[in-house]
């Protein structure tokens, strides 16, 4: 079952520390294409933008973790097989609620899964598979540096670092 915002460890340190201070938020993402290599979007249910399955680590688990973790709460997948790709730890944003973070993310290409998506999650209000020339309108600005950092990963063997 997953864990409300409050009872998240992130929901807890902001709750301590307030809406003004950054806090480091430490996740991860995972990246599906299926064998017609479509992208898997979820549309999330607290800014109703489509991105990747994504989110912060909870105490005591590895980014490994975190990214089989959230792809399974946020699509009703479960990663078996996946590969770092990038490592991102300068990006600094704040989000819709006013609160200020800087993101350390590893983002992960899953090779396998097993399942059926759930479309809709407590996370999530839609999900599908979208062709990368099709992608829908109202995404996160994050998809194409993600895929751009998958392409030059896939063409180097070398981990993206930013």
């Amino acid at each position: 079952m997953a864990l409300t915002w409050a009872e998240s460890y992130l929901g807890k340190v902001r709750t301590s520390v307030g809406d003004k201070d950054t806090l480091l938020f430490v996740g991860a993402r995972g990246v599906i294409l299926d064998d017609r290599n479509r992208l898997l979007l979820i549309q999330r249910s607290d800014n109703h933008r489509w991105a990747m399955p994504a989110g912060a680590m909870e105490l005591g688990e590895s980014m490994e973790e975190c990214a089989v973790r959230e792809v399974w709460e946020e699509t009703g997948l479960r990663a078996t097989s996946l590969t770092p790709f990038s490592f991102h730890s300068a990006v600094t944003y704040t989000n819709q609620f006013g609160h200020t973070y800087q993101q350390i993310l590893m983002s992960f290409r899953i090779h396998t899964w097993e399942g059926e998506l759930q479309r809709v999650t407590d996370e999530s209000v839609d999900a599908g598979f979208f062709p990368l020339d099709a992608l829908p309108d109202g995404r996160s600005p994050i998809i194409e540096e993600t895929l751009a950092d998958l392409a030059s990963f896939e063409s180097t063997g070398r981990l993206v670092l930013k």
